[in-house]
């Protein structure tokens, strides 16, 4: 009881027009709004928002360990991210757009739009809409904000910038970068099994010929410009005549170690430089000929 009427007497105070706050303290406005006449003091305009839920059942709470805004930041999602995101829960905008700027959301938001019923916090959606913004960036804004993960993950012979490119287009949150990039500085040893790739009629068998093929193109390449890989790697399928997976999927796996990489063969091979994809390139034959 004195919460409530010290409250009451500190938002009159300070002339509080508007309350938002969780639907979770609907049932104590009819006492606040008592308070309020027996003084004569105008009661302010409320709006109570339904809470946002880990599941049907359970409100997110901190003092649970659910995630807070500054653990997602921690986590490599971007705050603009983090606030559409959290815009969207319990409320419905007019229109099917999902991605909005902060000016574009003060314009947009209507407080009758504001639904009844808990939203689910999905870290799933959050992760999309994330890897959205990501995506939507300049090179050189995003490289700004990649770099320094970048840089936990691989040395500085390799080029952070061409990194940073195809990093881009794949990576959804900042926080899994170090570990798509940890093939450049280590080269891990792998089971031929990986070669193996319904979606590319890949196997081993397959895989062989495609490595000693590709290690004679490239130790001929006049230059190692990318699109230089790119034009004679083309004209190897055609010449091998097999399927483009065949020819790129094999030497990806074969110059990485991994099945899901961050870039392509010819990006790859193109960053890791001629001697270092050579390299690798004659240890994974070595392996598929025992």
């Amino acid at each position: 009881p004195t919460y409530n009427f010290a409250n009451i007497i500190d938002d009159h105070m300070m002339e509080i027009t508007h309350v938002i706050r969780g639907n979770e303290y609907l049932s104590s406005t009819p006492k606040y709004n008592l308070v309020y006449q027996s003084f004569g003091w105008d009661i302010p305009t409320y709006i109570h928002c339904p809470p946002v839920m880990k599941d049907e059942h359970h409100k997110l709470s901190k003092r649970n360990g659910d995630a807070s805004f500054q653990d997602l930041v921690a986590k490599g999602y971007l705050p603009e991210a983090i606030i559409n995101y959290i815009a969207l829960l319990g409320w419905s905008p007019e229109t099917e757009q999902e991605i909005y700027t902060l000016d574009e959301l003060k314009q947009a938001f209507n407080v009758k739009r504001i639904g009844t019923s808990g939203a689910i916090f999905d870290i799933d959606k959050l992760t999309w809409m994330n890897g959205m913004y990501l995506r939507n960036m300049d090179i050189d804004t995003y490289f700004e904000l990649a770099n320094p993960y970048i840089e936990k993950a691989v040395s500085n012979k390799y080029n952070h910038k061409d990194i940073a490119k195809i990093l881009q287009q794949r990576a959804n949150t900042l926080a899994e970068i170090e570990e798509m990039l940890d093939f450049f500085d280590n080269y891990p040893s792998f089971d031929i099994e990986l070669y193996n790739n319904k979606k590319m009629k890949s196997n081993p068998e397959i895989a062989l010929p495609s490595l000693k093929a590709t290690k004679e193109l490239y130790e001929n390449l006049p230059n190692w410009e990318e699109s230089t890989i790119h034009d004679e790697m083309m004209a190897l399928v055609e010449k091998l005549g097999i399927k483009n997976g065949q020819l790129l999927y094999p030497v990806r796996v074969a110059i990485t170690g991994k099945q899901f990489t961050p870039g392509g063969a010819i990006e790859l091979s193109h960053i890791l430089g001629k001697e270092e994809t050579l390299r690798r390139l004659d240890i994974a034959i070595k392996q598929l000929e025992q």
